[in-house]
């Protein structure tokens, strides 16, 4: 019985994982009409593609899975089958053994003479006992053969029902397969062509590098600060309460002088026991953050990796970029404190926001709704994410580091 439950707990898994690939390809396949409806760039339309495939790929491998557990629950219900077929074929023999010996001393002359030809009282029970167990025995056994029979009924229903949910999972299979070799056919076209433009691309991704690199130095000169300025506000509450305890005569100007000449770290915050919390809390919640968008997927991960076309190509990524629809706006991905918003260009915002000694950061905002010092709370919108005008693509880049570390956000976030 554990088994069954188990069994049907992992189908029901896959199908909640199945229906939500299923999502995220209808949710993809929207992005990707929308970008060859503005007749962008062929290396967007790959990325977009590339995911599709991936996710494809995974939906056949979802549905393999589904059609393995069915197979093995359908030879265990088989065996079940064959174990109730045995063990009625010996009770039914033993029952007509039974109904053949209980007609030969059916009468009741015969079962008086039983009991009375006894030679003690104690003989008498005994006898006139066994024939009132020989009947309940049999009437038991009957039972017994009812039961199984029944339950032999429902096991056929349910691998007859199994078999045409394992054929229908294989023609689903069968069908996507079909599906993602054409899209595997179109991707190497899209390939092909992209290949005709590498100038042009290995140009504007190292511009685009560039252009990173110096967003991250100004992302991380904002951090030092930050750290300074909450540390040297630590030591001076520390200077001050030394003071206090220690009833000296010195001015609040002398104390805070005296704080100012102790060297203060610009890479690690000393965290105050209010925002100690705030960061284990954050810290307990890895792998399980929500996304910073509704709808996406991730089109460039974490560190350095090989361009997608051009393998000679090592790209560098400070955090993930996202890949959204037009209009999405960026979510926070969980409780804080807004300790910065810097302009980049007109079109391109950073909003930083500070949970104890983590930060996370969102970059590629056209607009944001948040100012310096608000607090926001999980999953409220802190502004919207830029569409490029040369490329049509919608592209949030999310960072997340531990004081100036970076870290793999995707290992943050929660699976989708």
């Amino acid at each position: 019985m554990t088994s069954v439950m188990w069994s049907q707990s992992q189908q029901d898994k896959l199908e909640q994982r199945k229906a939500q690939i299923q999502k995220e390809i209808r949710d993809n396949e929207k992005m990707l009409q929308s970008v060859k409806s503005k007749e962008k760039s062929a290396m967007n339309v790959f990325m977009i593609q590339k995911n599709k495939i991936r996710l494809k790929e995974n939906l056949i491998n979802t549905t393999e899975k589904q059609t393995k557990l069915l197979a093995n629950d359908m030879y265990i219900n088989q065996l079940k089958i064959n174990k109730l077929n045995k063990e009625l074929i010996v009770l039914k023999q033993d029952y007509a053994k039974m109904i053949v010996k209980s007609y030969k001393s059916r009468s009741e002359q015969s079962r008086a003479m039983f009991i009375l030809s006894s030679e003690t009282f104690l003989q008498a029970y005994k006898r006139a006992q066994y024939l009132k167990q020989y009947t309940n025995f049999r009437k038991s056994q009957g039972e017994e053969i009812k039961s199984k029979s029944t339950d032999l009924i429902v096991i056929n229903k349910k691998i007859n029902s199994q078999k045409i949910v394992k054929q229908k999972l294989l023609a689903e299979n069968v069908k996507e397969r079909t599906v993602l070799e054409k899209e595997k056919g179109e991707q190497e076209k899209l390939v092909n062509e992209i290949k005709k433009d590498k100038n042009r691309i290995v140009s504007d991704i190292r511009k685009k590098q560039k252009e990173s690199k110096t967003i991250d130095r100004q992302i991380d000169r904002i951090i030092r600060e930050a750290i300074a300025e909450a540390n040297r506000k630590a030591a001076l509450e520390k200077a001050k309460a030394k003071a206090l305890a220690e009833k000296s005569k010195a001015t609040p100007k002398e104390v805070a002088a005296t704080a100012a000449k102790e060297p203060v770290s610009s890479s690690r915050i000393e965290l105050t026991p209010e925002s100690k919390l705030v960061a284990d809390n954050f810290r307990s919640n890895r792998g399980n953050l929500p996304w910073p968008v509704d709808k996406g997927f991730i089109s460039l991960g974490y560190g350095d990796q090989p361009h997608p076309i051009y393998n000679s190509l090592v790209i560098h990524n400070s955090g993930v970029e996202i890949t959204t629809n037009d209009g999405a706006s960026a979510l926070a991905v969980f409780g804080g404190e807004v300790f910065s918003v810097m302009v980049v260009s007109p079109v391109n915002k950073v909003v930083m926001i500070q949970h104890g000694d983590y930060f996370t950061v969102y970059q590629n905002l056209s607009s944001v709704n948040v100012s310096k010092g608000d607090k926001v709370s999980t999953k409220q919108s802190i502004g919207r994410i830029r569409t490029n005008g040369d490329t049509g693509k919608t592209v949030l880049k999310f960072l997340l580091l531990q004081n100036t570390t970076t870290n793999d956000p995707k290992s943050w976030l929660a699976r989708r």
